[in-house]
């Protein structure tokens, strides 16, 4: 594949309606995200079919606009990569259909990308560590649906090591943000609440702590909280003890994280990085919990810049330059799936 050819991709999985164009050597010529904030926050979470809707009204528009501003008419482009699982279901038909009639349109080929591979594959875009990481590394996949480590071998080969047992860790973020009395999304107004907090005011548990493997879970930390929260007259709690809550949910957060990141390590003996992708991996704490762990072994964390944490189309017109580099494309009957794990890509 030519340095200089452009890929389009398409980002719609959940409330994030997004486009960009990259060439394949990593270049981001154009990126554009709208986000879905404000129609979703009455609501206190994500509603499928506003989301979808709203992916349907301005996903086109974004990217003509993107391959506009990269200079470039569609029929210049190598390819298409489209966002086609996991997620919610209208959103990626949405955007796949889109995807897929730009690339009957035009002549090119499509690439059904799996959303959690572009966040995997985002570690080796040229400029975020020299070169790219090299494989094999270590991921760390924290998100609200998902909380993974996951041994990245190569381009469509991934084999999980470790796997929540119940909620994903930003699902916990979200839910103690809510006990707290926070506005969603609520993982970072926790970590804004938490700068204000004492972390060693409240005992929290660290669920797993210590275990064998790597697997999470966070259901019991959640529920810590709730208790915590019980515990105070009905009502808003007092400022400095939501603080406190808080920052004792956070530090707990990313002790767990950092031992279970040792334990994956221990079972990757060869492993080249620590990588953190996902939206949980733009909170501070857990980037600096993870920073000492890989500095402990004599390896690079490698986390994405935060705008590329959240979901985006960046990752997915990489994995579409990644995937198309090896002759890897999809056919136009391929179906988007709302489940769709990683390691199902490994042949």
């Amino acid at each position: 594949m030519d340095v200089s050819a452009a890929v389009l991709g398409l980002e719609s999985s959940c409330d994030e309606t997004a486009a960009a164009v990259l060439r394949a050597d990593g270049t981001i010529l154009a990126e554009a995200v709208l986000s879905q904030l404000e129609e979703h926050a009455a609501f206190g979470g994500v509603v499928p079919e506003i989301a979808a809707r709203a992916h349907l009204e301005h996903l086109p528009r974004l990217a003509a606009r993107v391959v506009a501003e990269a200079g470039l008419g569609f029929g210049d482009l190598a390819g298409i990569a489209a966002t086609s699982g996991p997620g919610l279901i209208g959103g990626l038909i949405v955007g796949a259909s889109l995807g897929k009639g730009l690339a009957i349109a035009h002549g090119l080929p499509f690439v059904a990308v799996n959303h959690l591979e572009a966040h995997a594959l985002t570690a080796t875009l040229p400029g975020l560590v020299e070169g790219g990481a090299r494989f094999p590394y270590l991921l760390l996949l924290l998100s609200g649906g998902h909380c993974q480590c996951v041994a990245v071998e190569g381009v469509g080969r991934y084999r999980r090591l470790g796997t929540t047992l119940d909620d994903a860790v930003g699902e916990a973020f979200d839910k103690s943000a809510k006990l707290l009395g926070l506005p969603w999304p609520g993982g970072p107004a926790l970590e804004r609440l938490a700068a204000l907090g004492d972390p060693a005011r409240h005992k929290l548990p660290r669920p797993l702590f210590g275990r064998a493997g790597c697997d999470f879970s966070f259901s019991g930390l959640k529920t810590a909280v709730a208790h915590a929260v019980a515990k105070h007259p009905p009502g808003a709690l007092p400022a400095q003890d939501r603080a406190d809550l808080a920052a004792g949910f956070q530090a707990s957060v990313a002790a767990v994280l950092a031992d279970r990141g040792r334990h994956a390590l221990d079972m990757l003996p060869g492993a080249t990085a620590l990588v953190v992708a996902g939206g949980v991996a733009a909170n501070a704490a857990i980037r600096a919990a993870l920073g000492r762990v890989a500095a402990e072994r004599g390896l690079p964390l490698v986390a994405p810049p935060i705008r590329l944490c959240t979901d985006n189309a960046v990752m997915v017109a990489w994995a579409g330059i990644e995937r198309l580099r090896r002759g890897l494309t999809d056919p136009l009957g391929h179906a988007p799936r709302p489940r769709w794990p990683l390691d199902q890509l490994s042949g």
